[in-house]
């Protein structure tokens, strides 16, 4: 039986792609890098072999993540130039004490820590008032904040916004396909369009944000949520995370959070 292998696309294929993602001309590119024009069209047709350091400085003007960086750095023969640790390894100490740090100080309000593909890495304990009541194959490791939120046996039959609420997320997860082109992110986007419900609905123009309206046996919730991300990253998997915090976004949710509603 013979494999087959996938050939790996050339370094000068690479940047093309990333260049045509950004939407930037050849030009665009070497005006941001400061090189010629020329360069740029050699380097992506292959007539020139591109440095170690110019594959970093084009990285950093096509604001390519990082593990395709690394990707990037191999296909021109260069070893990788960003580690990427587990949160239990030791260099990662300082993240993981300040990760635990803000899901604690979070409480009462839900907030949990996913990856780049929505898998949560970690969540405080009142994320149990989104998951209680969700089928036990939603929830068995690695738990997808996206599915579990969409899907018909998840959180979706109390989301009383749904359509709304599903709209806010393919647009967040449309806009992540679109910068990074992961084949992950756009399977799970059809995943997500396959399942039964309402349909995903723009929300309200006149609105700053969209919010998260989710019934429980104490009453209906109004949720804001915002994202934080590790400023100037220098490893792959803190470069990936991001902490999804929840807040009140009026006075009887965030009496109702006090209280400790589930």
């Amino acid at each position: 039986m013979t494999t087959l292998i996938e050939a790996k696309p050339p370094v000068g294929t690479l940047l093309r792609r990333w260049r045509e993602r950004r939407r930037l001309s050849q030009l665009d590119l070497a005006s941001r890098a400061e090189v010629s024009a020329r360069h740029v069209s050699f380097l992506e047709t292959g007539r020139s072999r591109p440095t170690k350091a110019m594959l970093l400085k084009l990285s950093e003007q096509l604001d390519i993540p990082l593990r395709e960086r690394n990707s990037l750095l191999l296909a021109g023969g260069y070893a990788p130039a960003y580690p990427e640790h587990q949160l239990s390894d030791v260099p990662m100490a300082a993240v993981a004490d300040a990760i635990a740090a803000i899901l604690g100080a979070h409480l009462p309000a839900p907030a949990v820590v996913v990856d780049r593909h929505w898998n949560m890495i970690d969540g405080n304990a009142a994320v149990a008032m989104f998951t209680e009541g969700c089928a036990l194959h939603l929830l068995e490791p690695p738990v997808n904040v996206l599915r579990l939120s969409l899907h018909p046996e998840g959180m979706a039959p109390r989301i009383v916004n749904l359509g709304q609420w599903r709209g806010h997320l393919r647009s967040r997860l449309d806009h992540q396909i679109a910068t990074t082109g992961d084949p992950f992110l756009a399977a799970l986007a059809d995943e997500l369009s396959a399942y039964p419900g309402e349909a995903p609905t723009d929300h309200d123009p006149g609105a700053l944000v969209v919010p998260l309206r989710f019934a429980t046996p104490g009453g209906e919730l109004a949720l804001l949520s915002t994202t934080t991300v590790f400023g100037t990253p220098m490893d792959v998997t803190v470069a990936e995370l991001a902490i999804e915090t929840f807040y009140p976004a009026d006075a009887p949710t965030a009496a109702a959070l006090a209280e400790g509603v589930r």
